[in-house]
């Protein structure tokens, strides 16, 4: 049986990191950590914010609901909080239909 190399995701990534994922700045990232108590980040000694895969998902969802789909804070927080589940399942079917027009895409250039 080959040998496979698990791919190594971190776990822990810095505010730099998580707004360098979704182009905005981390003053943003730092007010939605207050405005929605699904981020919880570790803090170390200093003060330093340190986000887990979970958080990252979590401010996918806000990212999505806020400048996506245009909810004010209060919407996108009353709807998380309402049903999180369905949310984060409109989400997945979204970005899956996403990637499958970027394919369709794709070939439509290859062929043309």
């Amino acid at each position: 049986m080959p040998y496979k190399e698990k791919k190594v995701e971190k776990l822990y990534y810095t505010i730099g990191e998580v707004a360098a994922m979704f182009n905005v700045k981390t003053s943003l990232i730092r007010f939605w950590e207050k405005e929605f108590d699904i981020i919880k980040p570790k803090k170390n000694k200093k003060g330093n914010r340190f986000f887990t895969k979970d958080d990252i998902d979590n401010f996918h969802l806000i990212f999505h609901l806020v400048k996506e789909r245009g909810m004010t804070l209060k919407g996108a927080q009353m709807k998380l909080k309402e049903n999180k589940k369905d949310v984060h399942d409109n989400f997945e079917i979204v970005k899956s239909l996403q990637e499958v027009r970027k394919m369709l895409l794709e070939l439509k250039e290859n062929i043309g």
